[in-house]
């Protein structure tokens, strides 16, 4: 029996506050929400409460707010931020709690607005956000992204129908990607939780040194940094907290060497970033360092990304995905990051997660950038996978294995 719109969001709820932040007895949580995800919202902190949360606050968003601020806000005043936003996610963090972040925009919502006021005001939040930023790339707070309808992007996703019905469609496609559509949705992610365990184990014994992606117009090596671990589904917190960082998730990561990556690779999917959508996306890297860039749409808009220091000229991030993923078996494109990162194989401009160097949580950045990662005040995840893409591990003797055939895993 098919079950209701409401149990399907309670379901959905439930698995982020339980599978994905794994809330501990007495932990504060910090929701971040568009207002027009309102209902996911409250979902959420009730699902929180029940399972044991002390203080549940929300932080919300608004499209048109963000929209009317870039076009009408005087020039000059970019660099002004609201510090409060970010003040309360390191309070959060600080206290031992708990961050969810409900992600949901218009893709195209900064399309037409000057590139260059969007990354003047990127950057400076993101440097004053960096003490933040640096306890999740090191696992030390539990954390969650996951995602609702909005109407603007649900008109992107489903431009035949109504607005009524567009809202309803990306629901259901919601709901069929995170698995709470199904009434066992913590048993099925639980499963599926373990099988990509076993996968990033088998990598990281592997420690190959490179990967070599081939199929369509890309031809990449990506050099791996020394003694690197592989992540994928759950992580745990230095106090033994296990989250899940992404609902949904299907891919298996590491971290690529800043000074090892070689060749070109072209996008299989388009980029929503900042409220522009980047499509084509065609980059040269020469000693890990990108050295040409250009996109069919959106690329200024690339170009000002990559800009944005030293270390968004290189990657901090190369995942595998299966072409057969229940994403991308949906044929949907979502233009939002969080699932269609799970539809293909992907890597990353900018920062590297600590925890993928053994040890690198531990280390000085200069000891993490000598053993291959990367530091920078961006990440930003793009798709380069295919039903074309082979996937080669190099092995330290120079010798070949296969990865992935035709988008898929043989290792």
């Amino acid at each position: 029996m098919a079950l209701t719109f409401e149990e399907k969001l309670r379901n959905y709820a439930r698995l982020a506050v339980r599978v994905g932040l794994g809330i501990r007895e007495g932990q504060r949580v910090l929701v971040q929400a568009p207002v027009d995800t309102a209902v996911l919202a409250r979902a959420v902190v009730r699902e929180a409460y029940a399972a044991g949360a002390s203080f549940v606050d929300v932080r919300w968003d608004d499209d048109d707010v963000q929209l009317a601020r870039f076009e009408l806000a005087p020039e000059g005043s970019f660099e002004q931020i609201s510090r409060w936003r970010v003040d309360a996610e390191i309070e959060t963090a600080e206290a031992g709690g708990a961050v969810i972040a409900i992600r949901a925009t218009n893709p195209n919502l900064l399309a037409q607005v000057d590139a260059g006021r969007v990354a003047t005001h990127q950057r400076t939040v993101a440097a004053y956000r960096k003490p933040y930023t640096a306890q999740v790339m090191t696992n030390r707070l539990n954390w969650n992204l996951i995602s609702a309808p909005i109407p603007g992007w649900a008109a992107l996703m489903f431009p035949d129908a109504s607005a009524e019905e567009a809202v309803e469609k990306q629901w259901d496609a919601i709901f069929a990607a995170t698995r709470a559509d199904q009434p066992d949705a913590v048993e099925q992610w639980e499963q599926h939780l373990a099988d990509l365990k076993r996968r990033r184990d088998t990598l990281t014994e592997k420690q190959y040194t490179a990967l070599h992606f081939q199929g369509g117009e890309t031809d990449l090596t990506v050099g791996l940094a020394d003694n690197h671990v592989w992540g994928g589904g759950a992580a745990d917190t230095p106090s033994g907290i296990t989250f899940t960082a992404n609902i949904p998730t299907e891919e298996v990561w590491t971290a690529p060497h800043r000074e090892r990556v070689d060749g070109v690779v072209v996008s299989t999917k388009p980029l929503s970033y900042n409220g522009v959508l980047i499509d084509g996306i065609r980059i040269e890297f020469e000693g890990g360092r990108v050295t040409g860039a250009t996109a069919r749409q959106g690329e200024e808009t690339l170009k000002q990304m990559i800009e944005t220091d030293e270390g968004s000229h290189r990657l901090g991030e190369v995942a595998l995905v299966p072409h057969s993923s229940p994403i991308s078996r949906s044929g949907l494109f979502f233009f939002n990051t969080l699932y269609d990162e799970n539809a293909a194989s992907h890597i990353a401009i900018g920062s590297a997660y600590r925890f993928n160097v053994r040890g690198g949580v531990d280390m000085s950045l200069e000891d993490f950038n000598a053993a291959g990662g990367n530091d920078s005040l961006t990440h930003v995840d793009w798709m380069i996978g295919s039903g074309e893409m082979n996937v080669d591990g190099i092995t330290k003797d120079g010798g070949r294995e296969p990865v992935m055939r035709a988008g898929e895993f043989v290792i």
